[in-house]
Order: C-alpha cells, then sequence, then structure tokens
C-alpha cells in the first residue's frame, strides 16, 4: 500500500475530530489560509511553527502527533 499524503492523513485525523465534537475548526490551530490551501494545493504542508500550533490545537495523541509529523517530514 502507498504511504499516505499529508494531505490525507490531516483530513482523516480532523474529520474524526470534528464529526465527534473533539474539536471546532476554531479551536484547530489551524489558519484559514492554510486550511483553505490544504483543500486545494496538492502537497501543500504548513510551516513547522503551524504544524506546532496544529498538533496542540487539535488534542492529538502522541500517535496522531507522530504520524501527521511523519506524513509532513516527506514535504518539509
Amino acid at each position: 500500500m502507498d504511504q499516505l499524503t499529508f494531505k490525507q492523513v490531516f483530513f482523516r485525523i480532523y474529520d474524526r475530530k470534528i464529526a465527534s465534537g473533539e474539536i471546532t475548526f476554531s479551536r484547530s490551530g489551524i489558519s484559514k489560509d492554510d486550511f483553505t490551501r490544504l483543500c486545494t494545493e496538492d502537497g501543500f504542508v504548513p510551516g513547522e511553527e503551524a504544524l506546532a500550533r496544529m498538533c496542540e490545537g487539535m488534542l492529538l495523541t502522541d500517535e496522531e502527533r507522530e504520524e501527521l509529523l511523519a506524513a509532513a517530514a516527506e514535504y518539509l
């Protein structure tokens, strides 16, 4: 199986947490610009500071954080 892209990993985690009510967009740590770029640009990965804010704002577990950062590392 091919490795998932950053976008795929991000949206799998984000969608699950939004649907469960665990997070809201406004508290997710994601800027509207970065979110739009994630939706529209293949291969877009936010910078390291933005990733750190996202991991904190999305209340990622250690496993989720590792998965997301590993997917991002390919692009940074």
